[in-house]
């Protein structure tokens, strides 16, 4: 059974990605994440945002540009999108529906993790009650403004339980998963 899991990289002051969606804040942060490395191989699937999907790319012209983790990860993908394109692209399915997407995901994970890319998706995912995981790299800078990890106003708490932490030169990552009541 596939299980959900939201990763992504944040700033200190809890930004995802800057105003605008801008995702060049990251580009001299990118590097070697041994967490990560390490769950590449466990994904099985991607569940994406479609402003996720269409925005920005730290990897801007350099190599890995708009590829999932840099060009690491290959597998399906299954797009959270009102507006679905109209040119079909191999390996990912575009939905309009959270539980078709969701039903989508998992299919296509079978015993492997549900990546989640978008903060938005990943907001939905947790109050749908099916994201079981969070993974977050905290990078050192602070962005000021720009896309939450998590955006909730007037949400109800969520319990975590620390799973894992590992420190590199240049960034933490904290693995979390979700108490459900």
């Amino acid at each position: 059974m596939a299980r959900f899991l939201y990763s992504a990289a944040m700033s200190l002051d809890g930004f995802i990605a800057g105003p605008g969606g801008d995702m060049s804040w990251l580009t001299d942060y990118l590097g070697p994440n041994p967490v990560v490395d390490e769950l590449i191989p466990q994904v099985g699937a991607l569940l994406v945002g479609g402003r996720t999907y269409g925005g920005d790319d730290p990897l801007r012209g350099r190599e890995g540009e708009g590829k999932a983790f840099g060009g690491g990860w290959e597998g399906p993908q299954v797009v959270l999108t009102r507006r679905p394109q109209v040119t079909p692209e191999p390996g990912v399915t575009f939905v309009s529906n959270l539980n078709d997407a969701v039903d989508a995901a998992a299919t296509a994970a079978g015993d492997e993790f549900v990546s989640i890319l978008g903060a938005n998706v990943a907001a939905q995912c947790l109050a749908l009650g099916v994201l079981d995981e969070v993974l977050v790299s905290i990078v050192p800078v602070m962005l000021g403004d720009g896309t939450r990890l998590f955006e909730r106003p007037g949400g109800a708490r969520v319990r975590l339980e620390q799973i894992s932490r590992s420190h590199t030169a240049t960034l933490t990552s904290l693995w979390f998963r979700v108490i459900r009541p």
